[in-house]
């Protein structure tokens, strides 16, 4: 839970709230992730300080461009000139309806646009949802503003993958297994939005697992879930491709109560898995591209993070959305081979702590080494040297910034 007795996280949203989603046409701010991570792990005490030196790297929300309404929110969907429309929408929302109402009608209208944004949205709303569940019956304003803000960036950046293939998964059905036979892309150049268009083809994982229904854009109810009707959805120039990628008619893919990944509680003991393969793979592969590989553990974390406030009808699409979120950042950026293990940071897990490894992270200040290290003292809950190995990793590949 949070440790906010001050009222530190408030105060920090509040003054991130002026801001927009992104710097220089692209660049996402990370401010509102990480203060949040800094204040929950008990280092609330820098976070003024922390954005102080973040301050340069803010600019100012954008201009409105025209109001999005229940009539016309799919022409704005994925459309980036809407960037201060879509979080006054979701402030209108979220002003008449409970938050987790509102998380259950966009949630699936979003997901199938996960890697929008280098997948930095989701991974906000997922930081967003966890202060909300902190305390559901006592949410401030400014966490509920937090998640239209969250939310409105997801809608406006919103692009699907491109058209995928589905190759066989591993024998074993392990989700680190999955990872390592997921395709380094043949072409790593350029930005992510260049090298996700490139995408081809990924392992099927988990095990015999469908795309559950293509999430709906209808509104579902909280408890009846999603409806399957679906809108076509329109292509963007500035994302990766207007496709949702094989869907749930896609061959060898069998859908229905048999299949595993249908039933919620092993959806979500799936992107557990996915989420700890993930973070001991950046221990060995983060070299790649320290930075942008970071997304591979956190982006599927976020999901997991926001299930305890979803129906669990969506759980297994989630997972879905999940699993192509994290081996779409690995192909395009996994390295040719993985780091030899007498390089990695050695953690014995009697002589370091989760608190000094999170500690130590807080005094690095990047912003990315702090939120993969939140995310391996998920993983760390109960011991696990690999997650706090992967964040010293993180630490010691990325430049520090304090």
């Amino acid at each position: 839970m949070t440790d906010d007795t001050s009222g530190t996280l408030d105060e920090a949203l509040e003054r991130l709230h002026a801001s927009g989603p992104e710097r220089h046409g692209w660049l996402s701010n990370h401010a509102p992730m990480a203060v949040e991570a800094l204040v929950r792990h008990g280092q609330g005490r820098t976070v003024h300080r922390w954005l102080d030196h973040y301050r340069d790297k803010l600019e100012e929300m954008p201009r409105p461009y025209a109001a999005i309404t229940e009539e016309n929110w799919r022409e704005a969907l994925g459309d980036p000139r809407r960037l201060a429309d879509w979080p006054a929408y979701f402030d209108r929302e979220l002003a008449d309806r409970p938050w987790q109402d509102v998380l259950t009608v966009w949630w699936p209208r979003l997901l199938p646009g996960i890697a929008a944004g280098a997948t930095h949205p989701v991974i906000r709303v997922g930081h967003a949802v966890r202060t909300l569940l902190d305390d559901p019956g006592t949410t401030t304003a400014p966490r509920t503003a937090e998640l239209a803000h969250a939310l409105g960036y997801w809608a406006a950046r919103h692009a699907p993958l491109p058209p995928l293939r589905l190759l066989p998964g591993p024998a074993s059905g392990s989700a680190a297994d999955a990872l390592a036979a997921v395709e380094p892309i043949a072409d790593q150049s350029g930005g992510i939005r260049e090298r996700l268009a490139r995408l081809t083809a990924f392992p099927t994982w988990p095990p015999s697992a469908p795309r559950p229904a293509r999430p709906s854009a209808s509104q579902p109810s909280r408890t009846t879930g999603p409806d399957r009707d679906r809108p076509d959805r329109p292509d963007r120039p500035d994302g990766p491709g207007g496709s949702d990628g094989p869907g749930p008619d896609s061959p060898g893919r069998p859908h229905g109560p048999d299949n595993p990944a249908d039933r919620p509680e092993e959806a979500r003991q799936h992107l557990t898995e996915l989420v700890r393969a993930a973070t001991h793979r950046y221990a060995t592969h983060g070299h790649g591209e320290p930075i942008m590989l970071v997304h591979a553990a956190t982006a599927p974390n976020a999901v997991l993070r926001a299930l305890p406030a979803l129906p669990r009808e969506l759980w297994a699409p989630s997972l879905d959305a999940a699993w192509a979120a994290s081996a779409a950042v690995t192909a395009v950026y996994a390295p040719a081979e993985a780091l030899p293990a007498d390089r990695l940071p050695s953690v014995d897990g009697a002589g370091v702590t989760p608190e000094e490894v999170f500690a130590h992270a807080a005094a690095h200040g990047d912003e990315h080494a702090i939120k993969l290290t939140d995310t391996a003292l998920d993983v760390a809950r109960t011991t696990d040297p690999t997650a706090l190995a992967a964040a010293l990793h993180a630490c010691a590949m990325i430049d520090p910034v304090l």
